[in-house]
């Protein structure tokens, strides 16, 4: 079955990042993607002692990385092609001012960053297998609706809303050699929601079914409210982010 999979899959023989690689969303994606034929590339703030490289939902390689330094990845993102930001921090209640700069430094600017500086080799370099760059950001279901953690919401939007702008440029530019996409998830069970509903390896494989078909809003919810929302409201951002661009431009 892993054999069909791989043979038939669009994934086979590209190179996809991952970070928050030693989480649960992070380590089944990165089994579904191996099965895909994939070569993945983990990167974790640090790697599990106790884990074996045999692993399925190991990486075939991992690379250490700390938010505020992603510059110094340049030249192992120079080789990818598909960069998954699956990185976050949840701090659930309201807390001290340390814990908010956390939340916004690794929700929303690390991530914000990592765009930036992919976008950046995709303008560099679009000699790769893929032809092009690709991005997938894990804004959450929390960039629209409640998760009982006001400070978790506000850094998800904060990213999601700066990804809207980043999607309504690259349409302005039509640029085909960088291209986004946003993952809208609801509650999986993980270290940041303990509570979730869905398991976090059904959640990676309708990931990556829905990537395989080229959608932009790879929504996975079990909320049916988000299937309806989150098109609505995207089309929006994106339609105001152009019509605001186009007033400035005359």
């Amino acid at each position: 079955m892993n054999k069909i999979l791989s043979d038939n899959s669009r994934f086979k023989g590209l190179r996809i990042a991952i970070t928050g690689a030693n989480g649960n969303l992070g380590q089944s994606l990165i089994e579904v993607l191996k099965q895909k034929g994939a070569y993945v590339v983990g990167l974790t703030h640090e790697r599990k002692k106790n884990n074996s490289d045999s692993s399925k939902s190991n990486p075939n390689e991992w690379i250490l990385w700390s938010c505020g330094k992603e510059e110094l990845l340049s030249s192992s993102l120079a080789k990818i092609d598909i960069l998954i930001l699956n990185h976050g921090f949840n701090p659930k209640e309201m807390i001290d001012s340390n814990e908010i700069n956390k939340a916004i430094e690794i929700n929303s600017l690390s991530h914000w960053r990592l765009i930036e500086l992919f976008d950046d080799l995709a303008l560099l370099n679009n000699t790769n297998k893929y032809n092009h760059k690709e991005v997938w950001v894990n804004t959450s279901e929390a960039e629209i609706q409640i998760a009982f953690s006001p400070v978790y919401e506000i850094t998800k939007r904060l990213i999601g809303e700066l990804v809207s702008l980043k999607k309504a440029k690259l349409l302005m530019e039509k640029r085909n050699s960088f291209i986004i996409k946003k993952l809208i998830l609801g509650p999986f069970k993980s270290k940041l929601n303990p509570q979730g509903i869905m398991k976090p390896e059904f959640v990676a494989k309708k990931i990556i079914q829905k990537a395989e078909k080229g959608d932009y809003l790879i929504i996975v919810s079990p909320n049916p409210i988000s299937y309806l929302l989150m098109p609505v409201v995207e089309s929006i951002r994106i339609l105001y982010s152009r019509f605001i661009n186009k007033i400035y431009s005359n």
